[in-house]
């Protein structure tokens, strides 16, 4: 099944080239076109199909990208959010990670990066480039530093697998490593989800860098 992808962008012209340029991947389908937020909530409160992905451009009419990134995290969960923007600072980025994107991307990257992003994303749940982690450590740790848990709050099981979660490890990839069953992580990390109250995979590996609860030097 391919990854189905909404695009969300103002500029028509930048929009369709994303769109052409998308379209020629055999996996990736390009479902709907917005041209401000209030389109991507609409169209998703009445689809019977989600997008995987929204290349969701900050600035938008009528209703911004971050606003519709926060309503669509609290409200559609299972849509992850690759933020599309020209500004390349801190504050966007530490903005956009707070209201629950997933990766971000700037509109002068390459197509290359545009679409390791996107397969990245689908497969992982999130992709956060060395300079992200930057932004998750210098930025949110230093604004929230709560770590609320005790230490045997999470087993050593648990522990490791968000390790490798935050190194950016697919399940797969986890399962070989710690030699278990692909379902034995999909457990674990449903629990880790459920006991640090994150929404996702991207909310948990934010969670966990600014609770400390792994190291910015070992992903």
């Amino acid at each position: 099944m391919p990854i189905r992808i909404l695009l969300a962008d103002d500029e028509e012209l930048f929009r369709k080239g994303i769109y052409f340029l998308l379209q020629r991947e055999p996996d990736i389908e390009v479902i709907f076109e917005a041209a401000n937020g209030n389109e991507v909530i609409n169209y998703l409160r009445e689809t019977e199909v989600y997008p995987d992905i929204i290349l969701m451009d900050l600035k938008m009419p009528d209703l911004n990208g971050v606003e519709a990134t926060r309503i669509i995290h609290k409200d559609f969960p299972v849509v992850k959010i690759i933020a599309l923007t020209s500004y390349n600072t801190q504050a966007f980025i530490a903005n956009m990670l707070h209201v629950g994107a997933s990766s971000y991307l700037v509109k002068n990257a390459s197509p290359k990066v545009m679409l390791e992003t996107i397969r990245q994303v689908d497969e992982k749940g999130f992709y956060y480039t060395p300079e992200v982690l930057d932004v998750i450590q210098n930025d949110i740790v230093s604004d929230t530093p709560k770590n609320r848990f005790d230490d045997d709050y999470l087993t050593n099981r648990e522990q490791e697998v968000l390790q490798l979660i935050c190194q950016q490890l697919n399940t797969n990839e986890i399962a070989e490593k710690l030699f278990i069953s692909p379902r034995t992580v999909e457990g674990h990390r449903n629990n880790l989800l459920l006991k640090t109250e994150s929404k996702n995979i991207a909310g948990l590996v934010v969670y966990a860098i600014q609770n400390k609860i792994v190291e910015i030097d070992t992903i």
